[in-house]
């Protein structure tokens, strides 16, 4: 038995209306989170992000040794910044090991990064492979944003072309810096 040219009209035509609200309904959702400022967990960083960036790019540092420490954005190295007050001790000496253990979980993509460290470094962080040691630099120390943390020593990340962008809070957690820095060395 046939259905009636009418009935058969109402029921493709009520088809075709869930169809399209299926379709631009996930449009109209997916608007409503990017709008709202939602973000999957996964992809937001872990560190502060800088806002506005600091901007090195003018500023050559020296090494402690003699000679330029250049931003060489061709090389693609990113950089883990420390600028530890003087006289900084057992605090710094924990964090050159922190900052070691996540350089080592790197990995292969270690070699692309550099762990700086501006004036005074304990001795664990002298004999690191890792390690460039800085002279202090007034100038450097300037486009740190709240490098005088009472809480403790803060540590940056700058990007290959010489711009901190990432701020991590005196006691933080080394794993938060690890995969945020792991997921900057995936752009290439």
């Amino acid at each position: 038995m046939t259905q009636p040219v009418p009935e058969l009209r109402r029921r493709n035509r009520r088809m075709l209306l869930a169809l399209a609200l299926l379709f631009f309904g996930s449009f109209l959702v997916a608007g409503a989170l990017r709008f709202s400022g939602w973000r999957p967990a996964q992809l937001k960083n872990r560190g502060e992000l800088l806002q506005p960036y600091g901007d090195l790019r003018n500023v050559v540092p020296r090494l402690e040794q003699g000679g330029d420490y250049a931003w060489d954005p061709k090389a693609r190295l990113w950089r883990i910044a420390v600028a530890p007050p003087e006289r900084c001790g057992a605090p710094c000496v924990e964090l050159a090991g922190q900052l070691e253990t996540v350089w080592q979980l790197f990995g292969r993509d270690a070699d692309r990064v550099h762990l700086l460290w501006i004036g005074a470094a304990p001795d664990s962080a002298r004999n690191h492979p890792a390690a460039r040691l800085l002279q202090d630099d007034p100038a450097l120390r300037a486009q740190l944003p709240r490098l005088r943390d009472p809480a403790g020593v803060p540590v940056y990340v700058i990007d290959p072309n010489g711009f901190v962008i990432l701020r991590y809070a005196p006691g933080f957690d080394p794993a938060d810096l690890r995969t945020d820095v792991a997921r900057l060395l995936k752009l290439r």
